[in-house]
């Protein structure tokens, strides 16, 4: 399987991968108007949701994700699985109170809901997912069951 780089954005994409369930926009960095004005709030909370970068790394003991989610607080993140082995991460951004006396120059930050989720592979130990926040980063530790070994049985020939 190869990682294919996206023309769009630079990031790196396994477009073979049968667990991701990732969704890929064939416009994102294309230099439309970034107004929000004319767009309507659940598109807005859309992007939000697919906008939410999680990396997936696998190692011989588990498989781990890392979800960079700066300025929210755990409280505000689940981490679920669903049946299927499917690893759901949500959760909300609120948006910052606004006064009556405020004016806004710029508003870049997003708010809203976000939502991804993972199809697990069969070696997946869902009974014992762990998840931990520090500094904004959510990981998400998925271990994986040992592999067994074929059993060699040795035979003694006669003759």
């Amino acid at each position: 399987m190869a990682l294919i780089p996206s023309i769009f954005g630079g990031r790196l994409s396994n477009v073979f991968d049968p667990f991701s369930l990732d969704i890929w926009d064939p416009f994102e960095g294309f230099p439309f108007s970034t107004s929000l004005a004319n767009v309507p709030s659940s598109a807005r909370e859309t992007s939000v949701f697919a906008n939410t970068r999680i990396d997936w790394k696998e190692t011989p003991e588990a498989h781990i994700f890392k979800a960079d989610l700066p300025g929210i607080k755990k409280e505000e993140v689940k981490v679920e699985v669903e049946e299927g082995r499917v690893l759901q991460i949500s959760g909300e951004r609120s948006k910052e109170q606004e006064e009556k006396n405020d004016k806004w120059h710029r508003v870049e930050r997003s708010s809203g809901k976000f939502m991804r989720r993972f199809r697990l592979p069969e070696n997946a130990k869902v009974e014992e997912v762990k998840a931990s926040m520090e500094n904004g980063v959510l990981t998400v530790t998925v271990p994986k069951m040992e592999e067994k070994k074929p059993e060699i049985k040795s035979i003694d020939i006669s003759g």
